[in-house]
């Protein structure tokens, strides 16, 4: 296989980390350079506190981002334009933003991939959730992630309604005269589909999704414990957008 350059936004923090370790592990991968607003030394590896600067400078194929919201859409953007493609593990974009990279994608006929979740599992869960919303009219989703996760519903969640939303008709859900006493109780809705997030110290990233019928529920959830496990998805990530000419939202729509 083709030796694939890369590009590391937010080398620090603890998603970046692990995407470091992986790129230095996977054989025909190669870390080229890094992003990171501290211009401190990380091993004999370039860093730069500006992305023009970068991709000026250096020639990656593929621009890892583990940024937040903000900044991720300003690296995706610039990686585009500069003819870099982008493996995003940001969330928490507008569907206005989706839309005007994958735009911007299609112009340059480049590769792009933005996944609310690398964890195969994960996507799994998005999948069977799915299936089930056939069957199922009934659902709501509980999502829990660590205190330091920005937004709220998790970009998974989202993802995830919006999977269901393709299958399954919209219904209000509830009693028709419910009331919330406390506002927000009930969580966000869409389509009449309610999202609960719960932030707390000591979670990761965990999510289940709940069906209910006369007389039985259904519960699938996925759980992951470590970073560890978004690296698979990841490297997919990586070694497929190589191969793509426009954006792809959702790691499910790359995999068998």
């Amino acid at each position: 296989m083709d030796q694939i350059k890369v590009t590391i936004a937010g080398p620090r923090g603890r998603m970046g980390k692990e995407a470091v370790q992986l790129v230095n592990d996977t054989e025909h991968f190669t870390l080229i350079s890094v992003i990171d607003h501290k211009e401190l030394p990380l091993g004999d590896v370039p860093v730069y506190g500006d992305i023009e600067s970068c991709f000026q400078e250096e020639a990656p194929h593929v621009l890892i981002d583990l940024t937040t919201p903000e900044v991720g859409y300003h690296h995706t953007k610039t990686a585009l334009q500069y003819g870099v493609r982008p493996v995003v593990g940001t969330t928490g974009f507008t569907t206005d933003e989706l839309e005007e990279l994958k735009e911007l994608a299609q112009s340059k006929s480049l590769g792009c991939i933005i996944a609310p979740n690398f964890a195969i599992g994960a996507v799994l869960m998005m999948k069977f959730s799915q299936l089930a919303a056939k069957y199922f009219k009934d659902v709501e989703i509980l999502e829990l992630h660590h205190d330091q996760k920005l937004d709220a519903p998790s970009g998974t969640a989202v993802k995830t309604a919006e999977m269901i939303k393709e299958v399954r008709e919209g219904k209000k859900q509830g009693h028709p005269d419910e009331k919330e006493t406390i506002p927000g109780a009930r969580g966000a809705d869409v389509d009449g589909m309610h999202i609960h997030s719960v932030r707390l110290p000591g979670l990761l990233a965990h999510q289940q999704v709940m069906f209910g019928a006369e007389g039985q529920t259904l519960t699938i959830r996925h759980d992951s414990f470590n970073r560890g496990s978004f690296m698979s998805g990841v490297k997919v990530s990586v070694e497929t957008v190589m191969k793509l000419d426009t954006l792809v939202y959702g790691l499910e729509n790359i995999l068998d």
